[in-house]
């Protein structure tokens, strides 16, 4: 019974972990790229700009208002024979009104473009944080892989160590040695106990930063491996200027500072806008109603030849309306003169902000030359490392082998055995370090000629 349940449970937990998923490189970018609050937040800010758009597009319309007034007046008032009287009087008008610019200097259409290229230039923002974010993500990912192999390796040197315990204590049972070798081995395996500790802790970090990174739930977080080519087939370019040249077509930092030059062209024709005349137009429609409480609505138009008597005529709410309608067109001209020399400040200060431009765009271009040039050496010198490792991995293994050969039979002390295990483990680690190094700095120099960085 006890063994069957054992089964169960072995199967269930195989199931369990093979279920278990294990994100990719690609999902991890992918993910991140869609959800990472920063990435949202500046989506957000493509979007405000894209209503400034809209907003400077608006300038080109016309105005539409409609105003309505009411006025009271009680007690004592003036009539026209200067006698006073009491009266309460009720007043209310409405307005119909429109304006708008026929011409102001270009400004509305300079403010257009404006307004079009900050969009543009929210748009290569959030690529320059997307590239960020990714970067950040493959070198998190590989920080895993990282430590998962050097888990792996510890957990084999404990392996090994546990063996040679078992063989040491069979050995010094035996008195073939002292139980100081013994001590010394159980010390070693401790030590090695101890770094599997550790280098699980270590691998529960990392997944721990990436999955904070992704902003996502560390419980259960896996990923999957990913195979490492040899380090010649990974360098495709010849030279650093290849990489350069194809980078200053699509890099977002160059893009971006070449549009704040030509956004800085603008800055300088709005400013000269204000040497130009403005010519607006206006028109508007209105009426009014007056009526005193307590008195009918209505006027005296004459008297009666027969009676002498006042003739009235009904003067009510919509009669006094179509009476007192009244229209109005304008047109308006401002011509500047003199603005205490504000405008010529005004374009000087423009014209300055230019040049701060240009020089922005040169040192740009300059900075993506000095980093691409350190990558491209970065990832040769990683190459040549990767290539060395995995030379002095396979003869550190070698050496191994024979010591092990040498210890079983003897003819080795148990110090100088440690000593060629120390050298593997060292070959081993120094292996696993070139290789990630290896891979991010390769995908770095990728990522600058605009290659995928996540296959």
């Amino acid at each position: 019974m006890k063994t069957k349940i054992a089964l169960f449970t072995a199967i269930f937990t195989s199931l369990a972990v093979f279920s278990q998923k294990q994100w990719t490189l690609k999902e991890c970018v992918d993910y991140a790229l869609k959800n990472n609050i920063t990435i949202k937040q500046n989506r957000l800010n493509v979007n405000l700009a894209e209503k400034d758009v809209e907003i400077a597009k608006g300038n080109f319309l016309p105005d539409l208002g409609f105003s309505n007034s009411h006025r009271g007046s009680f007690g004592l008032s003036s009539g026209v024979s200067g006698v006073n009287t009491s009266q309460d009087r009720y007043s209310t008008n409405f307005t119909l009104g429109t304006q708008g610019t026929i011409f102001n200097g270009f400004r509305n259409l300079n403010s257009k473009k404006q307004a079009l290229l900050n969009v543009k230039g929210s748009e290569l923002d959030l690529a320059k944080i997307e590239n960020d974010i990714s970067l950040n993500v493959v070198n998190e990912y590989l920080n895993v892989l990282f430590a998962k192999e050097n888990l792996a390796v510890a957990k084999v040197q404990a392996e090994i160590s546990k063996k040679q315990i078992e063989r040491a204590k069979a050995q010094y049972e035996g008195g073939a040695i002292p139980k100081g070798d013994l001590l010394n081995v159980e010390s070693t395996a401790a030590n090695d106990v101890q770094n599997v500790v550790i280098q699980e802790n270590t691998l529960s970090i990392a997944l721990l930063r990436l999955s904070q990174l992704l902003q996502v739930s560390s419980e259960d977080f896996a990923i999957a491996d990913i195979e490492v080519g040899s380090p010649s087939a990974a360098l495709l370019y010849d030279n650093s200027s290849v990489v350069y040249e194809k980078a200053l077509t699509q890099w977002p930092d160059i893009e971006r500072a070449e549009l704040n030059l030509e956004n800085a062209d603008l800055g300088i024709e709005l400013a000269k806008g204000a040497y130009l005349p403005t010519l607006t137009y206006s028109a508007n429609a209105g009426t009014s109603y007056f009526t005193v409480f307590g008195e009918p609505d209505r006027r005296v138009i004459g008297v009666d030849p027969v009676t002498q008597l006042p003739i009235y005529e009904s003067y009510g709410f919509f009669k006094q309306l179509d009476n007192n309608l009244s229209y109005g067109v304008g047109v308006s001209l401002n011509v500047p003169i003199f603005n205490r020399f504000q405008t010529k400040n005004r374009v000087a200060k423009s014209t300055i902000d230019k040049e701060v431009s240009e020089l922005a765009l040169e040192n740009q271009k300059l900075q993506l030359q000095q980093e691409i040039e350190s990558a491209f050496l970065d990832a040769k010198a990683a190459a040549k490392t990767f290539e060395a490792a995995e030379i002095s991995l396979e003869a550190q293994k070698e050496a191994f082998k024979n010591a092990q050969v040498s210890y079983d039979y003897g003819s080795m002390t148990q110090f100088d055995f440690d000593q060629v295990r120390n050298r593997l483990v060292n070959a081993e680690g120094a292996m696993i370090r070139a290789k990630y190094d290896y891979v991010f700095k390769t995908k770095v120099l990728k990522f600058y000629y605009g290659e995928s960085i996540v296959d």
